[in-house]
């Protein structure tokens, strides 16, 4: 099942820019480990701003918050650093478009 995933990352007041960055280093090589194994389907940083935009496939929900509480960014005890977050599960929309067949009555 895929999985949209948006989320800002935030410096915690009073982190310092090299301690911030050394932890989102860490979160980005799990992260492309997740992108290497096909976990993470697409993973992109918005320009311009700290926010992470992405599409995972797990088999369920259970999945998702397993992988989530297992990145660094959670295991260090940083999660405050990721703020906002949006979890959507995703259905292909060739699918709908089956069903809008029976909704539309035609």
């Amino acid at each position: 099942m895929e999985f949209l995933f948006m989320g800002n990352i935030v410096k915690p007041t009073g982190m310092s820019d090299k301690e911030f960055f050394q932890i989102w280093k860490a979160e980005s090589e799990a992260a492309v480990a997740g992108l290497d194994s096909g976990a993470i389907k697409h993973l992109w940083k918005a320009a311009g701003q700290y926010q992470v935009v992405g599409v995972f496939d797990f088999p369920d929900a259970d999945s998702v918050d397993a992988a989530l509480h297992s990145l660094p960014i959670w295991a260090l005890g940083h999660h405050e650093m990721v703020q906002d977050i949006v979890l959507k599960p995703l259905r292909d929309y060739r699918n709908w478009a089956k069903d809008l067949v029976d909704l539309a009555g035609s």
